[in-house]
């Protein structure tokens, strides 16, 4: 290996984004923000480190797992590099922006950094776009989760992502059933491990009261009218009742907003919901090859004044791998003796042009060189054929 590739080597899961796929992903964050934005979610921007103590509180203790720890030389106090957003907008929200009228609606985006990908997703450094509905009556909780959800497909499909699918979980649920039948904690994270891998066998196994429950549970999974329909046939306990009326009530707003809108229900499903406190949503496209998104019900701080929070994350990286290949813009070459007005009136027509810098070369063999589509000769635009 030469020197020159040593030094073009980067660590695992990190990559160089070349023309014209950083403008592309650009563009993308952009359109998203600008979406949300006329739903009134107003922008903020975080910083890509902060005190570990504040970012790996709330939501962000899930994260700590994840999270780069280096000590800051001024304060000496530890710092962490933020591998999710989230939990600085819930930061934000009970300091800087306290004070603000709720619901308080914010949008985001910036790249995160985590200590390992996973198999699924191997990258470690990537792009987030991300909204957050904090604060606001608890009778119109499920509105919320609705708004987000709804507004997010929506986003999603003005980029040109078809086929879209949204799959609803509740993650409160489980426990709610274990606690109600009084299945001890041991005894729960067998429960909670077999139903995360859907192990039937062993829920069986080890179920004891609630085994026939929690079975029925994880066979109801599918198209979300049909799973409903199999929920409301159990006899749940109080608590689990009541978040399977919260569930159905979210379902029902979505459906009402979004016909169109392919939706599941997993009651089961809580990997990546752990801090979740209640509807929690994935997004896919066949496309994508993996999620697209996620979100869910949170609350933005620990304790019991945690202010209630729903949210949504996507990934920008999936939803470049769902959309088809950026198409290269028309790039005008326009030779060094171009008098620049001229230049800026085809700039405000819409072209990108490509400046000559010595008088006298080929406009024809240095627009086909530098990969510009089109070419002026003569005061005319000609296209640039590439053989």
């Amino acid at each position: 290996m030469t020197e020159l590739e040593r030094t073009a080597l980067l660590p695992a899961g990190l990559r160089d984004m070349l023309p014209p796929d950083a403008a592309f992903e650009a563009a993308i964050i952009e359109r998203l923000i600008a979406h949300v934005s006329q739903m009134g979610y107003a922008r903020v921007k975080a910083p890509l480190v902060e005190f570990e103590d504040g970012l790996l509180s709330g939501p962000g203790a899930a994260m700590a797992a994840h999270t780069f720890r280096l000590m800051d030389p001024v304060s000496q106090r530890m710092m962490g590099v933020r591998a999710d957003i989230t939990p600085q907008i819930a930061r934000i929200a009970r300091t800087r922006l306290k004070n603000a009228a709720r619901p308080l609606r914010l949008s985001y985006s910036g790249e995160v950094l985590r200590v390992k990908g996973s198999q699924l997703k191997p990258e470690r450094e990537f792009a987030q776009v991300g909204v957050e509905l904090i604060g606001g009556a608890p009778a119109a909780a499920a509105a919320a989760d609705a708004e987000v959800i709804v507004m997010t497909a929506e986003a999603l499909g003005q980029l040109g992502i078809i086929e879209l699918s949204v799959d609803l979980n509740l993650s409160p649920l489980v426990p709610a059933v274990l606690d109600a039948l009084g299945v001890p904690p041991i005894r729960q994270n067998e429960l909670r491990a077999a139903l995360d891998h859907k192990d039937a066998a062993a829920v069986a196994a080890v179920g004891g009261p609630a085994a026939k429950t929690l079975g029925a549970l994880m066979a109801a999974a599918g198209p979300a009218e049909r799973t409903l329909e199999k929920l409301e046939r159990l006899d749940l306990p109080g608590d689990a009742a009541a978040e399977r009326s919260r569930l159905a009530e979210v379902f029902r707003l979505i459906r009402a907003a979004a016909p169109g809108l392919k939706l599941t229900i997993d009651p089961v499903e809580r990997r990546g919901f752990e801090y979740h406190t209640g509807v929690g949503f994935t997004i896919y496209a066949p496309a994508a090859g993996g999620e697209l998104g996620s979100g869910g019900r949170y609350l933005a701080a620990d304790g019991f004044d945690g202010e209630p929070a729903t949210g949504c994350t996507l990934y920008v990286d999936a939803i470049l791998n769902a959309l088809p290949a950026p198409i290269v813009t028309r790039q005008l070459f326009v030779p060094a003796e171009t008098p620049l007005a001229q230049a800026r009136q085809f700039r405000a027509d819409g072209w990108i042009t490509v400046h000559g810098l010595c008088l006298g070369d080929d406009p024809v063999s240095e627009a086909r060189r530098l990969g510009c589509s089109h070419v002026l000769i003569a005061g005319a635009v000609r296209p640039v054929s590439r053989s």
